[in-house]
This record gives structure tokens, C-alpha cells and sequence, in this order.
């Protein structure tokens, strides 16, 4: 057994940790929503058609803010589909994950569904196929108290006070070619910055994220970030991030390094951030929203397309995947500095933390485990610290596949900590946590 020695100051703090790092996301995706969160015909369902069981395997989380409807999701999604009575909804074609959405689960059904949670929402905006009049509309639908068409709608549907939505995402992934309307950084950034001043005007309480790139292998990226930022930093609070730490290969040792790309990444975003601050000559600093996080393996079910709730990327993760997402939440409370909002992708059913079985049982999955855990104990100020010993350097050349998405691989050599880890100073009377992830495929190491 080897030993690490490590130093720790509590005078040099990175940052507090922001409550909304602690979140999650629910997509119209697959089983997510229809047979995860939502099956009126379960045993567990309660009024609402909500599975139970799975409700307090979700408030075990701790989770502070669910971010809600997609994903690609949203860039084809017509809100207004979604509310009002259920039998006089109509299903429609979701062409961006190829199924039936039936819109018996709503905004209405989602808000109900965040406060039997605890959490807050995120909304998402359709900045694909829909553009400011629709964001207008709904922020008045959620946020304007009564006297409008939409405020008075809602009150109509059952709600006399106004949600309240603090956080609203301006669009997804619209660099990505996979997204419906995709656009240029240009098209977008200028389309985001006119959609938040009107959404605003609305509603001067509201913070809006504005789109980042959706990975880093894309040739866009980060110029994508440097000129959204161009248009829309006067205009937003935050720029999101999104990253899937992909296991296609037999080899875990580059597996387990893969949230060092992860660190790279939000690394050169805050460089973009900060180099449009300095040719803005603004006193304003961009903070980050990394709304779409998770490794990802090969699914266990084949997906069948244009089915409702079925089964889309339903996994169930290994020790080494847990081991993998603990170290790539430990990477953002490393930034608690500039990171205040991250998501967990995806909650229930697709590359998730809970699993569940149509008209079956509910259960965690491994990366259940961390989560639960730094949720619990993660919170406060974050601690720098330096590793001493063991030697950082790995006897292997790692393997980094760049994304979910690119078959592109790379082999570098590189110095890999053993131990990446994170210093909490609890708000509470609790002593300080330290959280650590062991790398080392040889060794057990002892603090």
C-alpha cells in the first residue's frame, strides 16, 4: 500500500459552492418522462400519474434544480402542446429522437412535479424552430401574474400565482449539426441577445444562459463561445457547457482520465469568457452553466423509434463509471468559482442514476452513489490543495476518445494525478469533507 500526503489551507479558498452545481435534467427523451418519472398506470402513481417510488429515490439526491424539457428535444418543441386539459391534446412527431409524443406531461405537469421534488426548474426556450415571440410568451405563461392572455391562460389551467421561473436556458446545442435549426455563432448570438432583451422586459428578475459549444471536438469550438459572447454578454449571466464522457473502448485506465478533457474545457471556455470581458472593457464576469454532464457506455436495450416511452440509451453503469463520475463531479467543484449551475444528463432511464422498469420496480444506479454522496457533503467553500506523493505519473500512454459523438481517438502521454480531490469547508458545524477518487489501477493508496 502506498501513501499520499497531501496539503490543505483553509485560507485558500477557490470559491463557495453554488446550491444550483447539485442539479439534474429531464428530457422528453426516450423513457425519462413517460415510464420513468411519469406512468399513471403504475402501482406507485399517485394523483398526478408521478411514480412514487421513484419521487424518493429522487428527493434522496438532494437535488436543487431539474432542468426541463430538453436537450434536442427543445429545439422542435411547441410548448403550448403541452398544456391545458389532457384530452384536448394532441400527440405529435418528436423528429429529434424519433417518437411519439403524446404531451400528456406538460410544463403544468413538470412545475407539479419540481415541488413534490424540492427543486427548482430550469426552462429551456426553442430557439430552433421558434424564436422571440414564442420565449416572450412563455415567460409571461410562467412568470407574469394575471391581466395578459398567457397569465391569464394559465390561471385558467389552475394556477393563480405565477411560477416564477429564475432560470431560463436560450436554446441547446444549436452548433450541432444534429440539432433541428441548427445555426451559425453569428445567427445564433444575435437571435439569443434580441430573445433575452424581450424576455427580460418581461421579467428583469430572470438570469439566461446563453448557448456554448456542445463539445470540444468540433471545429467551432471555442470561437462558437467568443462570438456568442460578442452578442449576448450584456444580455446573459451564464454560458453553458456540455460534456459526455464516453467509454467505447476495453481500457480503463484511459477511461478513468478522461475528466482531465473535461478540466481542459472549462479551463479555455473561461479563457473565452474572459477574453471577450476584456475586449467588452466590462467589469462583468461571465460565470458557466454546465447544464449537461454524465459518462456514457453502450446501452443494454436496443431503442425501437417512433414508440412512446421506450427505452432510449437505458444502461446499467460499472464500478469504474461510478468511479469516472465522481471525478468529473469532483472537476466542478474544483471551479465553484465559476461554475454556479451543473446538470446532471439525464436523471431517469437514459445513461441515468435511476433505473426503472415499466409497471416494475424502481432502483439506483451505481452513479446514484457519488452523487448522493458530494450532494450531501459537497457543499460549502471549496479548498485548494497540493498531492505530494505518490508519483503522478501512470505507467501507460492513455487513449481519449474526444466525445460521445466523434470516432475520432488520440493517444497522449501525459501526468495523471492519482488522487483528483476536492477540500469542502462545511456551512454546518460538520468538520471538513475531503473527497477523493483513487485513478491508480495498482494501487491502494492511504491518506
Amino acid at each position: 500500500m502506498s501513501k499520499a500526503r497531501m496539503i490543505v489551507s483553509k485560507d485558500f479558498t477557490v470559491g463557495e459552492t453554488d446550491e444550483r452545481l447539485f442539479g439534474s435534467f429531464v428530457e422528453h427523451m426516450g423513457s425519462v418522462v413517460y415510464n420513468g418519472i411519469y406512468e399513471p398506470d403504475h402501482p406507485s402513481a399517485d394523483e398526478d400519474g408521478f411514480r412514487t417510488d421513484v419521487l424518493e429515490l429522487v428527493r434522496e439526491l438532494g437535488l436543487n434544480v431539474v432542468r426541463y424539457p430538453g436537450g434536442n428535444f427543445t429545439s422542435g418543441y411547441r410548448w403550448e402542446d403541452g398544456i391545458g386539459p389532457k384530452a384536448l391534446r394532441q400527440p405529435k412527431l418528436d423528429v429529434a429522437w424519433k417518437q411519439i409524443e403524446p404531451n400528456t406531461f406538460g410544463l403544468d405537469e413538470f412545475m407539479r412535479w419540481t415541488r413534490k421534488v424540492g427543486a427548482d426548474p430550469i426552462m429551456t426556450v426553442n430557439l430552433g424552430t421558434a424564436g422571440i415571440e414564442d420565449a416572450k410568451n412563455i415567460v409571461d405563461y410562467c412568470n407574469f401574474p394575471q391581466g395578459s392572455k398567457w397569465s391569464n391562460l394559465r390561471r385558467a389551467h389552475g394556477v393563480e400565482e405565477p411560477y416564477g421561473i429564475k432560470i431560463w436556458c436560450l436554446g441547446n446545442e444549436l452548433d450541432g449539426e444534429w440539432q433541428i435549426a441548427r445555426k451559425t455563432a453569428d445567427e445564433y448570438g444575435r437571435l439569443a441577445a434580441e430573445t433575452a432583451k424581450v424576455m427580460k422586459w418581461v421579467d428583469p428578475s430572470i438570469e439566461l444562459v446563453a448557448v456554448g459549444s456542445s463539445a470540444r471536438h468540433l471545429s467551432s469550438y471555442p470561437e462558437w463561445d467568443r462570438t456568442v459572447l460578442t452578442h449576448t454578454y450584456e444580455h446573459v449571466e451564464y454560458l453553458s457547457l456540455h460534456n459526455y464522457i464516453a467509454k467505447k473502448e476495453h481500457d480503463t485506465p484511459s477511461y478513468l482520465a478522461m475528466p482531465l478533457d473535461m478540466e481542459k474545457q472549462i479551463k479555455e471556455i473561461i479563457a473565452a469568457c474572459d477574453y471577450v470581458k476584456a475586449q467588452k472593457r466590462s467589469s462583468k464576469t461571465m460565470m458557466l452553466s454546465f447544464d449537461e454532464w454524465n459518462v456514457w457506455r453502450a446501452p443494454d436495450i436496443e431503442y425501437i423509434p417512433w414508440q412512446t416511452g421506450y427505452p432510449f440509451d437505458w444502461v446499467k453503469f460499472h464500478m469504474e463509471d461510478a468511479l469516472v463520475f465522481g471525478s468529473a463531479m469532483l472537476t466542478l467543484l474544483k471551479h465553484a468559482d465559476r461554475i454556479k449551475i451543473a446538470c446532471q444528463s439525464l436523471l431517469v432511464n437514459t445513461i441515468p442514476m435511476i433505473l426503472t422498469e415499466k409497471n416494475g420496480k424502481a432502483w439506483r444506479n451505481p452513479t446514484y452513489y457519488p452523487f448522493a454522496h458530494v450532494s450531501r457533503y459537497g457543499r460549502g467553500g471549496c479548498c485548494k490543495r497540493s498531492s505530494i506523493r505518490p508519483n503522478t505519473i501512470q505507467p501507460y500512454t492513455p487513449m481519449f476518445r474526444l466525445s460521445m459523438r466523434s470516432p475520432s481517438i488520440m493517444r497522449l502521454k501525459i501526468s495523471l494525478p492519482y488522487l483528483p480531490s476536492i477540500v469542502e469547508k462545511s456551512r454546518s458545524s460538520c468538520p471538513s469533507m475531503q473527497e477523493i477518487s483513487n485513478r491508480s489501477r495498482y494501487w491502494s493508496i492511504l491518506c
